[in-house]
């Protein structure tokens, strides 16, 4: 195992959502531990002895990831506690969400209409985010589309060579 390497990894994908995304770095750290570890199942205790976290701060993490869908929470039989692991589908349901272009789109009519009296050179700043949300939400369902075909492809070449 090339521990520096998962290290490393853990390390810039907490970095990387922090930046990107304005989460606490351990949410980062969580989700790169889990999308690496061996087995793919961990508890919270496993979980903050490994990242050398508080247990608070990996219940926060995990907490966000669970409401966000990008882990999912099990237990092991006879086991009495939970355990977290990647959603084997978290990034398709998170990054296809409908919600993330018509909610953005809702707020920004409410912006539009209390312009709606105001001098024409108060909208063009919310029009052009409004028509850029418009451009994704109009393309998404095909590129989705064009995504999955592609997936149930490499689906199928991955099964054909594991036979």
């Amino acid at each position: 195992m090339n521990r520096s390497g998962i290290e490393r990894f853990v390390e810039e994908l907490g970095v990387q959502l922090e930046l990107e995304a304005g989460t606490p770095r351990m949410v980062g750290r969580v989700l790169g531990w889990l999308l690496v570890c061996d087995p793919p199942e961990q508890s919270a205790a496993e979980l903050a002895e490994t990242l050398q976290a508080s247990k608070g701060s990996i219940s926060t993490a995990t907490r966000l990831l669970l409401r966000i869908g990008l882990i999912e929470r099990t237990r092991l039989r006879g086991e009495r506690f939970d355990r977290f692991r990647a959603h084997p589908s978290g990034w398709d349901d998170f990054l296809w969400r409908d919600e993330q272009f018509h909610e953005p789109r809702r707020v920004l009519r409410i912006g539009l209409d209390a312009l709606a009296d105001e001098p024409a050179d108060r909208r063009p700043r919310l029009e052009r985010l409004d028509w850029l949300y418009a451009w994704w939400e109009e393309r998404m369902p095909g590129l989705r589309e064009e995504y999955l075909a592609e997936r149930r492809e490499a689906d199928r070449r991955t099964k054909g060579r594991s036979r």
